[in-house]
């Protein structure tokens, strides 16, 4: 089993930033594309970032382009996303998954069906 815990969320104003964490425990063997979702009140999930093991591929919905950085620490197994510029449009829960299939590129991962482990997600508020 693989337990995924997001920290980091909270209130901010828009135009400000906030870093949110997620750390893995359990088996953490092969987990290594990592992505961030989010979805807001009575909306879908929706993608926002992926990163494969060593760090060196990462994709980006077009909303957040610009906006928003993924990395991972693997020595803490921990993933992170660094959200600037926030709108109250990224208002949500934050979630991070964990896919076991060893990937080199992780361009078009971004469907929920290709991950296996979930975290149960960081509320992430925006105001105007």
């Amino acid at each position: 089993q693989v337990q995924l815990v997001e920290s980091g969320g909270g209130l901010v104003q828009a135009g400000g930033s906030l870093r949110l964490s997620c750390t893995a425990s359990g088996r953490t063997f092969r987990q290594n594309t990592m992505a961030w979702f989010r979805q807001a009140p009575g909306k879908q999930r929706d993608f926002v970032a992926a990163i494969n093991w060593s760090g060196t591929s990462t994709y980006y919905a077009d909303s957040v382009k610009g906006r928003f950085t993924i990395a991972r620490d693997n020595a803490k197994n921990t993933v992170y996303l660094q959200m600037n510029g926030l709108k109250p449009n990224d208002t949500a829960v934050y979630s991070c998954a964990a896919d076991r299939t060893l990937f080199s590129t992780v361009y078009g991962r971004s469907l929920e069906a290709q991950y296996d482990y979930w975290g149960q997600g960081t509320q992430v508020t925006v105001s105007s």
